[in-house]
């Protein structure tokens, strides 16, 4: 579980690639003081596990399902990611409840200078959208935002100076792909809610009623 709080800027040192899936090696400082083989590190907002690491890095496998929903087949080397550890009990919650399980892919479609702050516009499909509610949460490349404005085809999102300059979003240029995980809360109530919508509609198609327990000597 990550909070969206980018904690470094990863750089990309090799990519090897298989059939469907690839091994990353990533380039960082600050996180790795106290890095496990083992743990989990989000990359670009994807919960990936180290399975080697120095002092100057980390390596990861990324299977065939993460690349199907992901950015990760747009990257080679050199480009930059943002990178956070998983959350530990006791942290401070600065930003929200992340999993790092992408929902999809969304593209940025414009960039505008707003005095200190610069929106971000991406378009996404509508079974995200769908999960996106104007003043909550959304995660791009594994940033804890804020929605601005949404509608029927796109979101916004307003950049501060301090996340400018501390992630790789306002690099990004018109027509790039990102990574999108939605609030997870919208998704377990659609759930919920759901379910219910089944159980009732199961009750109003039965022909068991009350009359009929009776007469078969049930109540």
């Amino acid at each position: 579980m990550f909070t969206g709080l980018i904690e470094e800027i990863g750089k990309i040192k090799s990519i090897k690639r298989g059939g469907k899936s690839i091994r990353l090696t990533i380039s960082a400082r600050s996180i790795m003081d106290d890095v496990k083989l083992g743990d989990s590190i989000s990359t670009n907002g994807i919960c990936l596990t180290v399975v080697s690491f120095n002092s100057t890095g980390f390596s990861a496998d990324v299977m065939p399902e993460t690349m199907s929903r992901t950015n990760f087949e747009l990257l080679g080397a050199g480009s930059r990611v943002n990178l956070e550890r998983a959350l530990r009990l006791g942290d401070r919650m600065g930003g929200h409840m992340v999993s790092g399980h992408v929902d999809g892919l969304g593209e940025v479609v414009g960039i505008e200078q707003d005095d200190n702050a610069i929106w971000v516009s991406i378009a996404a499909p509508k079974d995200i959208l769908k999960y996106i509610v104007e003043k909550g949460s959304i995660s791009i490349d594994g940033i804890s935002l804020t929605v601005a404005y949404v509608d029927d085809e796109i979101f916004k999102v307003s950049i501060i100076p301090l996340t400018q300059e501390d992630t790789t979003l306002t690099s990004k240029k018109q027509g790039e792909k990102v990574n999108l995980e939605c609030d997870m809360t919208a998704k377990y109530i659609e759930k919920f809610m759901f379910h219910k919508d089944e159980e009732s509609a199961q009750v109003e198609k039965s022909d068991i009623s009350m009359n009929f327990l009776r007469e078969n000597g049930f109540v």
